[in-house]
């Protein structure tokens, strides 16, 4: 889940908005403006109703934040990275980097979101017992967000994977089983339980004429399923890839170009040949000073390829990511998704010994398919 608005940082962690945010943060503000607010404080007008409205749904996806920043800070406490916090139509998600490495950082990991959302809860019940009979306007979104808080809270701890609850849950099996790909697994299959409850109940919903109810029901059983069947995809593929080293599936026929080459004779040449490549070291002399991309040569325009040289457009050596033969494969794939690259030379001390891309990745998976492995 990518965010494409970018807010800024908090802890280093880049937070930003999905587009589809937009979509709940103008629905969250009508409810309220149109339906909510008329119906609990009749006294007001209606521009107030539309400003409480705005208000109170930023300071819900303020609360939204800041659960996932409660499941980002215990991450950071436990040694794991935190690529982003995205918020999205179905509330928030932090992008945690790797997997928890024991099920007790798992479980205080999942337990955190929903400890900041009923700790919010208190303080805006607490802030409306202490207005209420003061200023409506601090007291009308006050109650709302405790009511709401509270709702995150319970939602979240229901035992769907992915769900903090199925996250929770998994954390109990994977400490008693001492198996993570089995938890995930049990945890998933408990995920599309729950996800096809959530459009059952939508359906029958639809039958009983609740419309706009129903369709968000089984919209969140929906994406719930394929969430949990991802998830489950996923541990299966890294129990597969587990113990398997770069050097098995990594490729030593690795493409040098000179870095005087123009892009115009590196496309000709190369990347539309007879054997094509994706990725280039470039040389000069015995020296590799960078690796080149496709990418790379994209970004330039087509009237330009007969000025620029691959030298000119090529990462340099130093500022790239590297692995060793030895290196666990789900390792080099972290390093990858980490750096957001499509491949990495391979080294020994500083000797360039080969290269590993996701292509070759796919294809050794799929070659395990194929034999049944």
């Amino acid at each position: 889940m990518e965010s494409r608005v970018k807010l800024g940082h908090i802890w280093g962690i880049p937070i930003g908005l999905h587009p589809s945010w937009f979509f709940i943060f103008g629905l969250v503000t009508f409810s309220l403006a149109v339906g909510y607010f008329p119906d609990e404080y009749p006294d007001m007008n209606g521009a107030a109703y539309w400003i409480l409205g705005a208000i109170t749904s930023l300071l819900f996806f303020g609360s939204v934040l800041a659960h996932e920043l409660g499941h980002s800070f215990v991450a950071m406490r436990n040694k794991i990275p935190v690529r982003s916090i995205t918020l999205f139509i179905f509330g928030g998600v932090a992008q945690i980097e790797e997997e928890p490495r024991t099920a007790g950082a798992e479980f205080r990991i999942a337990i955190a979101g929903p400890i900041v959302s009923l700790a919010l809860a208190a303080v805006f019940y607490v802030i409306w017992l202490a207005d209420r009979n003061v200023s409506m306007h601090l007291a009308a979104p006050s109650v709302w967000l405790a009511r709401i808080n509270l709702i995150l809270a319970v939602f979240n701890m229901i035992p769907g994977f992915p769900l903090d609850g199925g996250r929770v849950f998994r954390a109990v099996v994977w400490q008693f089983t001492g198996s993570l790909h089995r938890a995930t697994r049990i945890a998933a299959t408990m995920g599309q339980v729950v996800a096809f409850g959530f459009m059952a109940w939508g359906a029958f919903a639809l039958l009983a004429g609740g419309v706009f109810n129903g369709l968000w029901l089984i919209f969140i059983g929906w994406f719930l399923q394929n969430a949990a069947t991802a998830s489950a995809a996923q541990s299966g593929l890294q129990e597969a890839l587990r113990g398997v080293t770069v050097s098995q599936v990594m490729t030593t026929e690795c493409a040098h170009v000179p870095h005087r080459l123009s892009i115009k004779e590196l496309v000709d040449e190369q990347i539309l040949s007879g054997r094509p490549q994706r990725c280039f070291f470039v040389d000069e002399g015995d020296a590799t000073r960078g690796l080149l991309t496709i990418q790379d040569v994209t970004a330039i325009s087509r009237d330009e390829w007969n000025q620029v040289t691959a030298e000119q457009i090529m990462v340099p050596w130093d500022q790239i990511q590297r692995v060793t033969p030895s290196t666990e494969l789900l390792d080099a794939l972290r390093i990858m998704d980490r750096a957001q690259v499509g491949q990495v030379p391979v080294v020994v001390g500083e000797e360039l010994v080969g290269m590993l891309t996701r292509e070759q990745v796919i294809r050794y998976v799929r070659m395990r398919s194929e034999l049944g492995l």
